[in-house]
């Protein structure tokens, strides 16, 4: 990662575009707001399922799809915090599922369950991720398979569960949330930028293989993005390295010739739109959403 040489160890890292998934609190809770989505919108009527949905960029795009008229089941590892999002989506009928997307049998169980409780899947965000930082020679297998596992795998368990229900409705929407990592390379991050590389290669892949039954798949790419994870990486940086807090993250955005962190909404900007109708002739792109870090 530029600038900052985390040679100690592994931490947690800000790594661009990364959402940490936290420990499972129960891998059967769920919640469920009774009615029906908002009427009217772009998305009415659809079913979108969120990945890595309690917060930051996730939680983002679910308000962001919510707020066109789809109905989200948003999954993640905390339940408390899936609910705190879910309170604040527009409309009604959204459900919550605690899941690890690396876990096949859980994630299986998760998309029967929001079969169950909304429907057939029109959309699925893969945004769900986690990153950690250590140089190559100190990363150890166990670290490279946990990022592979949440990153990439879970990209593919999810992406697997839903296409049955695009592909018997002719026409569905698929958005991963991969990184800059996944279009350049950065440094003491090797194995998260491998699986976020690995992303976007399934998402060309997916996209060809499905682009004549209806479906698009397509991936963005955000850097460097103002969240929690953004902060706590500045924040053990500080804790390894002793510097300066600004003199980090300006180091962290340094890359962004905008010189300034992506806002979560920008990212959901991006995703409502490839989700909605006007983007159906977009499939196999990897849009970076960088302020230009990437072009």
């Amino acid at each position: 990662m530029s600038g900052v040489a985390l040679e100690t160890g592994t931490v947690a890292s800000a790594a661009p575009g990364s959402v940490v998934a936290q420990p499972a609190e129960s891998a059967a809770a769920v919640t469920e707001t009774q009615g029906s989505s908002l009427v009217g919108g772009r998305l009415a009527g659809r079913h979108a399922v969120v990945t890595g949905a309690a917060r930051g960029i996730g939680a983002a795009i679910a308000q962001a799809l919510a707020a066109e008229g789809a109905r989200i089941t948003l999954l993640g590892r905390k339940l408390d915090r899936l609910r705190e999002t879910e309170a604040m989506l527009p409309g009604s009928g959204h459900l919550a599922l605690v899941v690890d997307v690396g876990d096949e049998a859980a994630v299986t169980a998760a998309f029967a369950a929001a079969r169950a409780g909304i429907g057939p899947v029109d959309i699925l965000v893969n945004n769900a991720g986690q990153a950690a930082s250590a140089p190559l020679h100190k990363t150890s297998l166990d670290l490279w398979q946990q990022m592979l596992a949440v990153n990439l795998t879970g990209v593919f368990l999810c992406s697997r569960a839903a296409i049955t229900d695009m592909t018997a409705a002719k026409r569905g929407r698929i958005v991963n949330i991969a990184s800059t990592a996944g279009q350049k390379g950065y440094a003491y991050v090797a194995a998260y930028t491998a699986a976020k590389h690995g992303v976007v290669g399934l998402t060309r892949s997916m996209a060809l293989e499905y682009a004549r039954a209806g479906i698009t798949v397509n991936a963005v790419c955000p850097g460097y993005t103002d969240t929690d994870i953004l902060r706590e990486g500045v924040a053990n940086a500080v804790a390894k390295t002793g510097r300066d807090a600004d003199e980090i993250l300006a180091e962290f955005l340094a890359g962004n010739p905008q010189k300034r962190a992506i806002q979560p909404d920008e990212v959901a900007d991006a995703v409502r739109w490839l989700c909605g109708d006007a983007a159906a002739s977009v499939t196999g792109q990897c849009i970076s959403v960088s302020g230009g870090e990437v072009t």
